[in-house]
């Protein structure tokens, strides 16, 4: 049997970070952990390939080739979804389609030959099962609350990967969160309890990295990394420290988790210990009304600000999340979000519209209340939303405008990458690990941003002050430097007059 796997193509956003990895020549973030997991609970005997075509071109020899293609995408990847699908039937090839969008959303895509949702560990050995017989079916699913066992989870393929186009590679240790957000879809898609890998099991994928040659950045995917903190701090984290301090720190890592890290000092300190160098964190809003709204009970009644400079301080650089559009947010949540995210120092600051996923409790109340406009393209910096907010949407967009323009401004962005740097304090005793840089990168940095930039007076300050005054922070400084440059990109081709307003359907009396 001959399986090509194919992860489609990523619209340009936010988080793909295309015009930082120009400066040191990369093609993607990181690899398509999914189908590489995939592929490691297919038979051994069958030949694969994967071809992601946000590193590489789609051959139609490779189609050929294949007796089945498969296929696993998030709803941002849609618009390629359906361009590949249309490639595969063209020539007739059989397709199976799995991962977050067709689990969700499968009725959309009656084209797709076999439809394996939810968690592979479950729905794939029943697909293979009655492949072998020669009786497959078009629609798998797990029951309402069956979850995979992820002891029983394979080590990812990895030969099927060239390492060279990808900045940071990925591992898993859970699935599952403990928490509930209205927003969310990661209970809908994990469940709420978290469920976890052995100790084993982690340092035996650390391992097959090593091995394989990889050496740099590791994104653990988990939506919540300390969803179950005590068996992370007494297996887990203690295993990872030993295991890279017998190779030299080989490896740094970066994570999601909720904001109560900041509650457990000795975790801290474990996850520096380790080599975690960052952390992404679901700040959402400083208005606790909204917070109350979407069930955000994890940040209410807490001091964020005082939150995130506390893991900071610890020597994890916080990346945030932040959303606008929730029905309590009153007209200075505005200006309320800019002065909290030029307070707290997160120099990485996701700010985006609220936008309504399918199955998802916020999904299902709007439904009821008759709001829900379209499905969400997945992506919630594009200045689009799916729903009828409560605010005057030209007044949602407008302020969203202002908030973006205001924080990625060279002034805002520069002061607010030097707040961070004031505050952090770099593990001690080990070379910080900075993801986007090396010396190339940097001169490029020197030229485009110091030279060409109109950011340039900000970058030569913020140099020389790292250089003078925390020497130890200066690959960072220009990684942010980078970062930034990145950010004000990607939005100012968001901000193209096509792209916004936002339209909504005519209600007006005929």
């Amino acid at each position: 049997m001959k399986i090509l796997l194919v992860y489609p193509k990523f619209p340009e956003t936010f988080w793909s970070f295309k015009y930082a990895l120009q400066f040191i020549k990369k093609k993607a973030g990181n690899p398509p952990l999914g189908l590489l997991t995939v592929a490691g609970l297919l038979p051994r005997e069958w030949e694969q390939k994967l071809v992601d075509l946000n590193v590489t071109a789609l051959k139609e020899a490779d189609l050929k080739w294949a007796d089945f293609v498969f296929i696993s995408a998030m709803a941002v990847q849609k618009d390629g979804v359906r361009e590949l699908i249309a490639r595969c039937k063209a020539l007739g090839k059989r397709i199976v389609g799995g991962g977050p969008l067709f689990t969700v959303s499968w009725k959309d895509y009656p084209e797709v030959d076999h439809l394996v949702l939810h968690e592979a560990e479950i729905t794939l050995p029943r697909f293979l099962a009655d492949l072998e017989q020669g009786v497959p079916q078009h629609l798998y699913t797990a029951g309402l609350e069956e979850w995979a066992d992820l002891t029983q989870t394979p080590i990812p393929r990895w030969d099927l990967l060239a390492f060279k186009n990808y900045n940071a590679m990925c591992l898993q240790y859970s699935r599952g969160c403990p928490f509930n957000c209205e927003f969310c879809d990661i209970t809908l898609l994990y469940g709420q309890r978290p469920r976890t890998k052995n100790r084993e099991q982690v340092l035996a994928e650390l391992e097959s990295l090593y091995n394989q040659g990889w050496r740099g950045g590791v994104f653990m995917v988990d939506d919540n990394f300390i969803g179950n903190k005590k068996e992370l701090k007494e297996e887990i984290l203690p295993a990872m420290e030993e295991w890279q301090a017998e190779r030299r720190f080989p490896f740094c890592f970066n994570t999601q988790a909720s904001i109560n890290l900041a509650d457990d000092e000795e975790l801290l300190k474990s996850m520096v210990r380790v080599g975690f160098e960052s952390v992404f964190v679901g700040i959402e809003t400083p208005h606790e009304e909204s917070l109350s709204e979407c069930s955000k009970v994890q940040n209410k009644n807490r001091d964020l600000i005082a939150s995130v400079k506390k893991i900071q301080r610890h020597g994890l650089q916080v990346q945030g999340g932040f959303i606008l559009g929730f029905d309590h947010d009153p007209p200075t949540i505005f200006e309320r979000q800019i002065e909290f995210i030029q307070k707290s120092g997160i120099v990485t600051a996701m700010v985006g519209l609220l936008n309504v996923l399918k199955g998802t409790k916020l999904y299902q109340r709007m439904e009821k209340e008759g709001r829900i406009l379209a499905e969400s393209r997945g992506n919630n910096t594009d200045q689009q939303i799916n729903y009828r907010p409560k605010m005057p949407w030209e007044s949602l967009l407008k302020g969203y405008n202002k908030v973006m323009t205001t924080i990625y401004a060279p002034k805002y962005f520069y002061q607010r990458v030097k707040e961070f740097l004031q505050e952090y304090n770099p593990p001690k005793g080990r070379k910080l690990h900075p993801r986007l840089y090396h010396l190339p990168a940097f001169f490029k940095a020197l030229f485009i941003i110091g030279i060409w930039g109109e950011e340039r007076s900000y970058f030569w300050r913020l140099i020389g002050w790292s250089l003078f005054k925390k020497p130890q922070v200066f690959p960072l400084a220009i990684t942010y430097t980078i970062y930034g440059f990145h950010f004000r990109k990607v939005f100012l081709e968001q901000a193209e007059p096509e792209r916004v307003p936002l339209t909504f359907p005519d209600t007006s009396p005929v």
